[in-house]
């Protein structure tokens, strides 16, 4: 999509309003504003560049922190007047220091965070890491861990002890990303099967 699709019309000053999301969170990073150089460049690029406000100028995010937003996806909105970008940080978003520019909870998407660090295991196999001896160990071991982890969460459940079903159901959710990336799958591919059954 060119720049000169959008229908900027609404805004009155000609920029373009973008929501920043983290592609593997989904957690809202930021609200920026592109006019059509910011645009280009960030297409051209990968890296999200804005029109600062403020400053009058480009500003690609990250060339002073060195956090960087790299393009995943881009979606216009059903009006073609708004952008949703998301992204992959390379570190936190907002000037104060924290991953967004919105004070929703840190650790909102945090299960997909993790699902990105048990990916980035499997890719790298990094000596000495539980998740990798988990993958070198194969399916049989892994899926054995899965049940195991999903008997101690129906005790504690039974028992009423919440505070170790969390305990217990948060082992037993790590356990699951470990098999589901063993065996090819993400938690978009049981997001999309759950949906297909509601539907």
């Amino acid at each position: 999509m060119k720049f000169t699709d959008f229908q900027l019309d609404k805004t009155g000053d000609g920029l373009l309003p973008v929501i920043i999301q983290d592609a593997r969170t989904l957690k809202v990073l930021m609200l920026g504003y592109m006019n059509e150089e910011a645009y280009d460049k960030t297409v051209a690029t990968g890296l999200v560049t804005v029109w600062s406000r403020s400053r009058r100028s480009l500003w690609t995010k990250g060339e002073t922190s060195g956090s960087y937003l790299h393009v995943a996806e881009m979606y216009p909105d059903c009006d073609a007047d708004t952008l949703l970008i998301q992204a992959l940080p390379d570190g936190p978003t907002c000037h104060r220091g924290t991953t967004a520019c919105f004070d929703t909870p840190e650790d909102e998407g945090f299960i997909r965070a993790l699902q990105a660090v048990v990916q980035d295991r499997h890719a790298r196999m990094p000596e000495g890491s539980y998740t990798t001896r988990l993958f070198i160990k194969g399916p049989k071991v892994i899926g054995k861990k899965v049940g195991e982890e999903a008997v101690e969460a129906v005790i504690e459940a039974v028992d009423g002890n919440r505070d170790r079903f969390i305990y217990e159901a948060s082992d037993l959710v790590y356990h699951l990303l470990v098999l589901l990336e063993q065996q090819g799958v993400s938690l978009s591919d049981l997001e999309h099967e759950l949906a297909l059954r509601h539907r």
